[in-house]
């Protein structure tokens, strides 16, 4: 029965060995290229941006958290669209859709014609991004064929923000801040175009699109972020601030309710009774937020405080992105041997410790002797921890359910960023204004009278002063960034599991059909979405055909 299932799937029709797969590979990795860099391209023409269509300081947060909650928030039904509609063809309509956004963003005018362009650029890339990791899983073997392709796709996903920095610094140099938004056009047409002829479509698996439970996740979210981004700026007691939270709670309870009483809901909550998988999820979480506030508030300092230009603030950013696929690529080749767990308790605590270093940052610091060492550090864990969180988090799941699998990993990186950033902002505001306090009497005393007149004017310290504010809160927010990346270092000792038969599972040995262990064996694929079958070494035991959504041959042996 299964065999011949297998011979009859679209995914045993999957693109031949070799050059055909490679092609498939970088039409893949270039989608998620384009949309993970996005979220970081855009940063370096943040200043360009504000003077051009007049954003306040505290309205230009928004350029970036406009895409990240949308893309984010929806990148659960993302997965899901593809699982029933058909990946490829979901994959080409993001892609589509992302393109249409980014030229609509580099025509804005106005203020919220940006936004809202922002916005639309996050659904498109709430829906390219899950189905390109799952097309992966559709598209290549189980064993070392796939874990070299999650290498890249790991190495693309870590590398892509600081790439997207130095290309914006590229592009707003030497054309026009518009240009981080227009050179997504002829990319995302390309890759458009390519696909059809180098992935083959998957299998459309039967059921509903959970509409209420996408809405209420990406409303609730947004509240949350807003809530925190409010108390930095008006402070915990504001009546706006609480009523954020308040109506984050609320629709975050009702996405919970939402969810455990579907029949396909958007988020299958049994996923997080797998020990691992709940674990990578945790550690994504915290990583991300970690990552995105890294790269927000050293693109900060570079620029105003060393006075590097948009390239050269790009540039100086090159390292880690080298730094994280060298260690995605490492990691991808000794996972069989070692298994993921080494790797995920070494790199959290390596970018604990970069975070750390860089608490030491003061207005006097350098680049070579206080901002590189540090982003070596951290580049080098996050690359190692990468890849094995994306194998834990889509291994021994369900075909029908491998897009909600990937959704909720890319939603746990992009949630986790946004929320992370927007409380690093909140520390970082907190700490600036303590800061200023202290200098405002320092400014007053030694200032000249033109100075006075515009600090009454724009309310803003000049430098000395002002660079001794930024990196108080700089150096502050690094603190609680370090703290996010020491939570996921008490995951991955305390949380993650991983037996011989996992490690046979990597090499695309005999257990190549068997689940993760770490808890409960996923749904069996010919139910209707009920609860996990029984775990434990029982199960774990038992071999099962078709998981990863990969080749629907049942395992050797």
């Amino acid at each position: 029965m299964t065999e011949s299932r297998a011979k009859s799937s679209p995914i045993a029709g999957s693109p031949k060995r070799g050059h055909g797969k490679g092609i498939a590979l970088l039409v893949i990795a270039s989608c998620q290229l384009m949309v993970v860099l996005d979220i970081t391209i855009v940063n370096i023409a943040l200043p360009h941006i504000q003077s051009a269509l007049g954003f306040s300081t505290e309205s230009l947060s928004w350029v970036i958290n406009a895409y990240t909650l949308t893309f984010g928030g929806l990148l659960l039904l993302g997965g899901r669209l593809g699982d029933i509609l058909g990946r490829r063809r979901v994959f080409m309509f993001g892609v589509l859709l992302f393109v249409l956004a980014s030229l609509l963003g580099g025509l804005s005018q106005e203020s919220w014609q940006l936004l809202a362009a922002r916005a639309l650029q996050g659904v498109g890339g709430a829906i390219a991004s899950p189905t390109a990791l799952s097309l992966i899983t559709t598209t290549f073997s189980e064993g070392p064929e796939r874990n070299r392709a999650f290498g890249v796709f790991a190495a693309v996903s870590a590398g892509g923000s600081a790439i997207g920095l130095l290309a914006g610094g590229v592009l707003v140099e030497w054309l026009d801040w518009r240009w981080v938004f227009f050179v997504n056009v002829p990319i995302g047409l390309l890759i458009a175009a390519s696909t059809p002829r180098h992935i083959k479509e998957s299998e459309r698996h039967p059921g509903h699109f959970d509409v209420l439970g996408a809405f209420t996740s990406t409303l609730g979210m947004v509240m949350l972020v807003y809530g925190f981004i409010r108390a930095s700026e008006d402070g915990w007691t504001n009546g706006l601030t609480l009523g954020a939270f308040g109506g984050a709670v609320v629709f975050l309870l009702v996405f919970l309710t939402v969810e455990r009483r579907s029949q396909q809901p958007i988020t299958p909550l049994h996923m997080f009774r797998d020990r691992n998988r709940a674990g990578a999820y945790g550690m994504m979480l915290s990583l991300a937020a970690a990552i995105f506030g890294m790269f927000f508030f050293l693109t900060l300092f570079v620029q105003d405080i060393l006075g590097f230009s948009p390239l050269r603030a790009g540039l100086a950013f090159l390292p880690i992105s080298v730094i994280i696929a060298i260690g995605a690529t490492l990691a991808s080749r000794l996972l069989p041997r070692w298994g993921p767990k080494p790797f995920l308790v070494v790199g959290a605590l390596l970018a604990a410790s970069g975070l750390s270093w860089l608490t030491l940052t003061d207005a006097d610091s350098t680049y070579l002797g206080s901002i590189l060492g540090p982003i070596l550090v951290f580049g080098s864990g996050m690359g190692m921890q990468f890849v094995s969180l994306t194998l834990m988090a889509v291994s021994g799941v369900a075909p029908r359910e491998a897009g909600a699998a990937s959704g909720v990993l890319n939603a746990t990186q992009q949630v986790g960023g946004s929320l992370g950033l927007s409380i690093l902002v909140t520390v970082f505001g907190t700490a600036s204004r303590n800061e200023a306090k202290d200098q405002i009497p320092h400014f007053l005393a030694e200032a000249t009278p033109a100075q006075r007149l515009a600090f009454r004017r724009t309310g803003t310290l000049p430098a000395p002063w002002g660079d001794q504010v930024l990196a108080s809160g700089v150096s502050t927010a690094f603190i609680v960034a370090a703290v996010f990346s020491g939570i996921a270092a008490l995951i991955a000792v305390f949380v993650i599991q991983v037996r011989s038969s996992d490690l046979e599972r990597l090499r695309g040995g005999g257990a190549a059909g068997m689940p993760m262990a770490g808890g409960d064996a996923p749904a069996d694929p010919g139910g209707g979405g009920g609860a996990p079958a029984g775990g434990g070494a029982r199960d774990a035991a038992q071999p099962r055909p078709e998981r990863d959504g990969g080749d629907a041959s049942p395992p050797p042996g």
